[in-house]
């Protein structure tokens, strides 16, 4: 795996955890990080989520995310080593064909590599 897909992922499994473990907001809904997508230069990650709910979640959701940027953006500095820590934003994936396509190809995948 490359460099660039490696801090990808960690940047992923690591804001996962943060919003599952640490982060105390009321706000919250059951939250899941579908991507991260992250500039060239390691400066802008861009984090995709979804959430369990309607619109109305979604909004509370997002809300409580942007009020905890700082607080996530330090602590990846802390845990994911990279000279500069991207500045991050939220952005919502209300795409349910994106993880059924996803689902999908996985399945693909467990198929052909099965019968091997």
């Amino acid at each position: 795996m490359a460099r660039y897909e490696k801090i990808v992922a960690a940047i992923k499994r690591e804001v996962s955890s943060i919003i599952h473990d640490e982060l105390q907001d009321p706000r919250l809904g059951f939250v899941t990080i579908m991507r991260v997508e992250l500039t060239p230069d390691l400066r802008y990650a861009k984090i995709f989520f979804s959430v369990l709910g309607d619109d109305k979640q979604y909004k509370k959701t997002g809300e409580a995310l942007d009020s905890a940027l700082g607080y996530i953006r330090k602590l990846i500095g802390e845990r994911v080593k990279l000279r500069f820590v991207p500045e991050i934003s939220f952005k919502e994936d209300k795409s349910s064909q994106y993880s059924i396509k996803i689902q999908e190809v996985l399945d693909e995948i467990k198929k052909r590599d099965g019968h091997k």
